[in-house]
């Protein structure tokens, strides 16, 4: 969030901005300290809304549930006048609160207004949280991350299709015209497979809006065939000592049925996703083959032996799908320097926010 001072600078630098262009914009002192009472009720409204997290409905009138999220608005006003959503999906550590404060950050680095820009930050709560919110889908330990049905049969995919329909709804948000959503880490995870998965991209494109996926740092990606990065070529793994390498969510092998409903082939969804606006993040001190909650099972392993080695591989190995099955991709990536499996540092990144919010 700015503070006055910095709004003021940014009142200056958009007057030198105006009259280069040959606009002859005059910004008086009481124009600035108009902006700087609105920012000050800015700087004191976020925390309070942060501060708490909101229950919002969602689903259908028919099969609705409550969902836990943070937000820099109150979801329940009527016409939020938002141009942009922001949604940022916590790890594995599930701490949105924290995901909440690191999405502040970012959307400050990109000069963002939070007046026109909505920030959510879900928080997927498990059987550990049994006490808190009732009725709100709960998920066994690590499943979320999967997109996997919650107890009570709703999945991770079906919520972020729902929260993607609700923005959806012109009715509620009637300027909307781009949601990013990106994930870090477990929720890099889900947004890589969701990315893959869903049908919902089409209906905010039906209505106008543009949907932005960022990768950023997960442990493994969901690989279209069985090949593998082996002896200096991609090749069908021959590893007999792994023979789950290919299933989901490492492979298209036995699927979900939110994915196997679809009945797509594999170049089917890799066509859909390589038209999708999909950016890949990654910390470039993300190395450590030891890291503590990196995957290390044999599946993860095929795919390369640390985040950054598994996201580089990953790129080179949609380029060998692309000239394989003539299908054109190009997904940008940025390894941001100095920084290793750090979500708060990642966000606050310069060029994350360039990356993301150009």
């Amino acid at each position: 969030m700015h503070n006055p001072r910095s709004l003021a600078a940014l009142n200056r630098r958009a007057a030198r901005r105006s009259n280069a262009s040959g606009r002859h914009w005059v910004i008086t002192e009481m124009q600035m300290g108009r902006q700087l009472i609105a920012g000050l009720l800015l700087l004191c409204a976020w925390p309070a809304l942060a501060a708490n997290p909101q229950v919002a409905e969602l689903g259908t009138a028919k099969a609705h549930y409550p969902f836990v999220l943070y937000a820099n608005a109150a979801l329940d006003t009527p016409a939020l006048p938002v141009s942009r959503a922001v949604i940022l999906l916590h790890g594995i550590k599930r701490n949105g609160s924290e995901y909440f404060d690191s999405g502040s950050q970012l959307l400050e680095n990109a000069g963002l207004n939070p007046a026109t820009t909505l920030l959510l930050a879900p928080q997927f709560l498990t059987d550990a949280d049994a006490d808190s919110h009732p009725g709100v889908p709960r998920w066994a330990a690590g499943q979320w991350l999967h997109g996997s049905p919650s107890f009570s049969g709703v999945s991770a995919f079906q919520v972020l299709d729902d929260l993607l329909t609700l923005l959806a709804d012109r009715q509620r948000f009637p300027a909307l015209r781009e949601v990013v959503l990106i994930g870090h880490s477990a929720g890099g995870q889900l947004v890589q497979r969701y990315a893959v998965f869903n049908p919902t991209d089409t209906l905010l494109t039906t209505r106008g809006i543009h949907l932005r996926y960022g990768v950023a740092s997960p442990s493994s990606y969901l690989y279209f065939d069985h090949q593998r990065w082996h002896a200096g070529h991609w090749q069908a793994s021959a590893a007999t000592d792994c023979p789950g390498y290919n299933r989901y969510r490492y492979g298209l092998e036995k699927l979900p049925a939110y994915a196997s409903q679809q009945k797509l082939s594999a170049q089917q969804l890799f066509r859909r996703y390589a038209a999708r606006d999909v950016v890949y993040l990654v910390g470039a001190d993300d190395n450590n083959p030891a890291a503590r909650v990196m995957d290390r099972s044999c599946s993860a392993q095929l795919q390369g032996a640390t985040r950054r080695q598994r996201q580089l591989q990953y790129l080179h190995y949609e380029q060998q799908l692309a000239q394989q099955w003539k299908i054109p991709i190009s997904h940008p990536q940025v390894s941001v320097e100095g920084i290793g499996h750090d979500s708060a540092a990642l966000f606050a990144a310069p060029i994350t926010a360039k990356a993301l919010l150009p």
